[in-house]
């Protein structure tokens, strides 16, 4: 990892902790460059803004579900859907946890949709993650653990739609949902069959 990546990681991680203890109104940048002990200049080299910070936290977690998901399916012991289901799963179940850093930031960046720099933020961010899934699907289809005529696109939709109302609904509630990582399974199984 190179050092403006190192910076950068440590920006993202004293984000999310400073949001988990003040939450997302009450963190300030001021706060995020005291937590990291970077100068201003440092955290604006990356970002122009809080809430360019907090859609970038959101893409980073993305991220890295991605590259479990990817080492996962690249590993020779791993046959079949489960595993990568499961994986999907649990962090369907960890990220729309009403108390979730993410689902923090993403209710609060949905709150803002009336800035057109966040509407286009969140927009890009739904946009990555709905990527993302495709690519899932179109893997599990390259693997043959998903039929051919799955429609990769529309499959990525239903599910990305489904998390983004859980995370909702679990907001509304204050509660984690009811589903279980093996509801999770069965529903993306039939979406995927």
């Amino acid at each position: 990892m190179t050092a403006a990546n190192t910076s950068f990681q440590i920006i993202l991680d004293a984000t999310e902790a400073l949001i988990q203890e003040k939450g997302c109104r009450q963190t300030t940048l001021q706060d995020i460059i005291r937590s990291t002990g970077l100068s201003k200049g440092a955290i604006y080299h990356y970002v122009s803004g809080k809430d360019e910070l907090l859609g970038l936290v959101l893409k980073s977690r993305v991220e890295k579900m991605n590259a479990r998901f990817t080492e996962m399916v690249t590993n020779p012991n791993t046959s079949g859907l489960d595993d990568p289901l499961r994986l999907i799963s649990e962090g369907m179940l960890r990220s729309t946890n009403h108390q979730d850093v993410t689902n923090k930031i993403f209710i609060y960046l949905l709150s803002q949709m009336d800035n057109p720099k966040v509407a286009a933020m969140v927009q890009d961010a739904y946009k990555f993650t709905l990527e993302t899934c495709t690519r899932w699907i179109d893997v599990g289809k390259m693997h043959k653990v998903i039929p051919a005529e799955v429609q990769s696109a529309k499959v990525a939709e239903t599910l990305v739609m489904f998390m983004y109302g859980m995370r909702v609904q679990n907001t509304i509630m204050q509660e984690p949902s009811q589903m279980t990582v093996q509801d999770l399974i069965a529903f993306m199984t039939r979406s995927l069959g």
